[in-house]
């Protein structure tokens, strides 16, 4: 059976008729979802798409490289506690012990309240200049995206709902506030820290690290799966919402046709199927988080349960300092949590 939505009727080549599925036949327009989009045209979208955003980002050059500076001290400030943790137990205590005084330990104890302080103002300051930042952009590209959709054709508008376009104009556009706001800010953070860590852990001590790399097979199989997974589940969940607000948009810009002809039961029908379709596309997404999440919580007590073992072994017979073991798991700890954020 053909599925072409244009498929051709009876013998005059002229009489292309739309073939309604049971998923477009409610919609007016049953060609809107008939394209699939090519591996050659998914590649020229996304460097349209990076394109579009390098022009976006263009004006706020000057910006960008300060909040990516605060980035990089906050990151800084972030990584500098454990280390000077470990060397308050190690060379402050001890030397309180001894009877030669606490200074070593106020010197700790003052670097440690400055990073913390250092860690708050650059946050602050990230977050208000990011923030204006991503803002101006999503207004110039709000701004873009309307002046383009004028600018089309009348056979675009007749081809495309205007539920569609309006999702376009708001939900998706949304979306990237939503990235530009928050969770850029959590994927940039979790990079720094798992590549700063990463170098961190081989330095203060390579047979620990060592240990640390045996997770990181399951670690990468994790990911690969929870990546393919979440990309095909987050594509179900934008067509569902686009889907809903095509049929909430519809429905009320023709209420008037609607009501002349009764259509209330049948829209209120296809309005519950569609929002069902939205509930089980984010079912199923939270579903991959509640695997993915956890098994990296799990990875990572196992992770550090085995370090903590090896090096409190380490550490009695005298190979390891204590604070050197203690700053370890602390990066350790360190090291899995961002992984735990890419999950949501």
């Amino acid at each position: 059976m053909s599925t072409d939505p244009f498929e051709k009727r009876g013998d005059d080549p002229t009489a292309a008729q739309p073939i309604l599925t049971a998923e477009s036949k409610w919609r007016g327009v049953a060609a809107e979802d008939s394209a699939e989009i090519s591996v050659a045209g998914g590649v020229f979208l996304r460097e349209r798409s990076r394109r579009l955003l390098r022009s976006l980002a263009r004006p706020h050059k000057a910006a960008l490289w300060t909040v990516a500076g605060a980035v990089l001290l906050q990151n800084a400030a972030g990584m500098a506690g454990p280390y000077l943790i470990s060397v308050g137990i190690d060379k402050g205590i001890p030397q309180i012990v001894a009877g030669e005084g606490s200074s070593t330990l106020f010197i700790v104890f003052a670097l440690f309240m400055l990073s913390a302080v250092a860690q708050g103002a650059l946050r602050w300051f990230f977050f208000t200049r990011s923030g204006h930042v991503g803002q101006a952009m999503l207004f110039q590209l709000r701004r873009r995206v309307f002046n383009h959709l004028q600018e089309l054709s009348l056979s675009f508008h007749e081809k495309y709902t205007s539920g569609r376009v309006i999702s376009r104009l708001t939900s998706d556009v949304e979306t990237i506030g939503e990235l530009l706001d928050e969770s850029l800010d959590e994927l940039v953070m979790a990079v720094l820290s798992i590549v700063s860590i990463g170098v961190i852990l081989l330095v203060l001590d390579a047979p620990l690290a060592l240990v640390v790399l045996l997770s990181f097979p399951l670690l990468l199989l994790m990911f690969r799966w929870f990546g393919k997974n979440s990309t095909l589940s987050y594509r179900r969940t934008r067509e569902t919402v686009a889907l809903l607000i095509v049929q909430f948009a519809e429905s009320l810009g023709g209420i008037r046709a609607v009501q002349a002809f009764r259509r209330e039961p049948r829209n209120q029908e296809i309005f519950e199927e569609v929002a069902d379709d939205y509930k089980a596309a984010n079912r199923r997404a939270w579903q991959l988080i509640s695997i993915f999440e956890p098994g990296i919580i799990l990875l990572g007590n196992l992770t550090i349960g085995v370090v903590l073992l090896y090096g409190g072994h380490r550490a009695i017979s005298g190979d390891i300092e204590v604070g050197v073991l203690v700053a370890f798991l602390l990066y350790l700890r360190r090291f899995f949590a961002p992984m735990e954020d890419l999950s949501v």
